[in-house]
């Protein structure tokens, strides 16, 4: 070792220059007599309990210290006061506990920390405070439940921290926000079903994200990713069932997405369009059974797929924008069917790299178990071949339905592969599958309540990559009348017939207010014409005067009757 000290009996000094090898001697205790030009000192796989404060304080050069496997279970603060050049510090496959604060105060040039296969169940306040250098940090395989707050604060430089096979039930989201710096998240094997809106928020220097293993994670939550910006992003071996497009979308500078063994059954198309620079999609050992026509579309850099070992029967040329810029392209495990569909794949198969095994035909039976390498240029006559789509059985041409009523087209092609069924008005509006008026799975077109704006024309078209076949047939509907005497229902109506008129009580002034005008006017007509008569007759005597004599009574001849005179007007 030089003259700056001599070499520990126990230990090994010339395999390496300022190196000082101990591991496995079965210590105790740190040797003493350690040169003081040591530059790496290795304890590994003894029986070191403790280690106390100023134990290393003379190996001022020291750079890395690698203490794991020993039965450490308490580091008193200061125990590592003096070793201001220390760069990596090992300490897995011990028995620590609690980091608390000042346990590693003098480490200030310490870049790499490896805390993993401990028992440490927290992490308090400050427990890493004196490490300003630090870059990496691994405390994986512990019993951590709980990260506090302010653990982290003072990590101004880490770039790289894993947490895995520990006992954390949520994100220590805000312990992860006092990391600025934070390049590269690793979250590994963890027992967490959720990844609230933000948690990482604070993270916005974060490039890579990896979550494996949360078997309890079946959906991202449309914010869970809000405020990261992305360029590598894998969340593996969890419960997903499709692709997370709400919590990606804004993931603009995302270049290589993994998603394998999820069980996603599809990709749909457009929905990745948003993500503008992606080049790399892994989807290996899902549940895909297809991937849709324009899938890829808006991705101009994309060039490797992998979705190997799922249950894909075909990949068709168009779910690429540009399949001649794919490079690399992973297939195999698939029940391919190997007709028309794959021409594309055999165009381009001596420059694809399609890794260690290249894809193999699961169908037709004549080329079963062939792989795409073992086809010549020129194909003997029914390989790679398809059927184009006819319709072979559909019902009625004309239906008549009642208003209100129920009505059902059926209609099925056949062809190689096996066609879709679609129905659309003759303006070319596609109907969907779910609301009133909707396409069944079998392609049966369903009618539900019909209305008289349902009249007219309506196609089939069943169709394959190999061609299509439509036919149009007709709905015919009869207007129900309501009964006599009965009340129809005021909030339906139908086009051409006006519904039923109700009055409010401004109507019905209004209405009487219109009645009542005419009478008057009548009425003073009546007495005006009636006046001008009278006038015209000249003056007109109002009261005239008699003279009435009660007659005699009977037998009373002397006796003489009474005159009287009255006035009758």
């Amino acid at each position: 070792m030089g003259s700056s000290g001599n070499c520990p009996a126990v230990c090994d000094c010339t395999s390496q220059p300022q190196a000082v090898l101990c591991a496995h001697r079965r210590l105790e205790a740190v040797p003493g007599g350690l040169p003081l030009d040591t530059e790496l000192l290795d304890l590994s796989g003894n029986r070191l309990w403790g280690l106390q404060q100023g134990m290393l304080s003379r190996l001022g050069q020291l750079r890395e210290l690698d203490l794991s496997y020993n039965q450490l279970s308490t580091l008193e603060p200061g125990a590592f006061h003096g070793l201001r050049s220390l760069l990596t510090l090992r300490l897995q496959g011990n028995r620590l506990r609690i980091m608390g604060p000042g346990v590693f105060a003098g480490l200030s040039s310490l870049t790499l920390l490896d805390l993993r296969l401990n028992q440490i169940v927290l992490f308090l306040d400050g427990a890493f405070r004196e490490l300003g250098s630090l870059q990496q940090l691994e405390v994986g395989d512990n019993h951590l439940v709980f990260v506090a707050p302010g653990a982290f604060a003072g990590l101004a430089k880490l770039s790289t921290l894993t947490l895995e096979r520990c006992n954390l039930s949520t994100v220590p989201g805000p312990a992860l926000a006092r990391l600025p710096a934070l390049g590269a998240l690793r979250l590994r094997e963890l027992d967490i079903g959720r990844l609230p809106a933000g948690a990482l928020r604070g993270l916005g220097q974060l490039r890579e994200l990896e979550i494996r293993h949360w078997p309890a994670l079946e959906a991202l939550e449309p914010g869970s990713l809000g405020g990261l910006n992305l360029s590598t992003l894998a969340i593996t071996h969890c419960n997903l069932s499709s692709v997370p497009f709400q919590a990606l979308h804004h993931l603009s500078f995302l270049r290589a997405l993994d998603l394998s063994r999820n069980p996603i059954s599809a990709i749909p198309a457009r929905r990745l369009s948003s993500l503008v620079r992606l080049q790399e999609l892994r989807l290996s050992g899902a549940c895909l059974t297809s991937i849709a026509a324009h899938a890829f579309h808006g991705l101009t850099a994309f060039h490797l797929l992998d979705v190997a070992d799922n249950a894909l029967q075909t990949l068709e040329e168009t779910a690429f924008p540009s399949p001649d810029k794919l490079v690399t392209l992973r297939l195999s495990g698939n029940p391919l069917t190997c007709d028309c569909r794959l021409l594309w794949l055999l165009r381009l198969r001596r420059r694809l790299d399609f890794g260690s095994t290249p894809p193999a035909c699961a169908g037709p039976q004549h080329v079963q178990g062939k792989s795409l390498r073992e086809f010549s240029d020129i194909l003997p006559p029914g390989h790679f071949t398809c059927r184009p789509a006819l319709i072979r059985k559909s019902g009625p041409r004309w239906v008549m339905a009642e208003e209100g009523g129920h009505a059902v087209f059926s209609c099925s092609g056949d062809g190689d592969p096996a066609p879709t069924v679609s129905w659309m008005r003759p303006q070319g509006v596609r109907l969907g599958k779910a609301g009133r008026v909707r396409v069944l799975q079998d392609g049966t077109l369903e009618i539900r309540s019909v209305q008289l704006r349902d009249r007219g024309a309506y196609v089939c078209v069943v169709s394959n990559v190999a061609g299509n076949d439509s036919l149009r047939t007709w709905l015919e509907v009869i207007q129900v009348e309501p009964p006599n005497g009965t009340l129809s229902d005021p909030n339906i109506t139908s086009p051409g017939i006006p519904g039923p008129f109700f009055l409010d009580s401004k109507g019905i002034a209004m209405v009487l207010a219109v009645g009542f005008l005419p009478f008057l006017t009548s009425v003073t007509l009546c007495f005006g014409l009636i006046a001008l008569w009278s006038k015209g007759k000249g003056r007109v005597k109002h009261h005239v005067t008699f003279d009435f004599v009660a007659p005699r009574t009977s037998g009373d001849k002397n006796s003489g009757g009474n005159r009287v005179t009255a006035k009758l007007f």
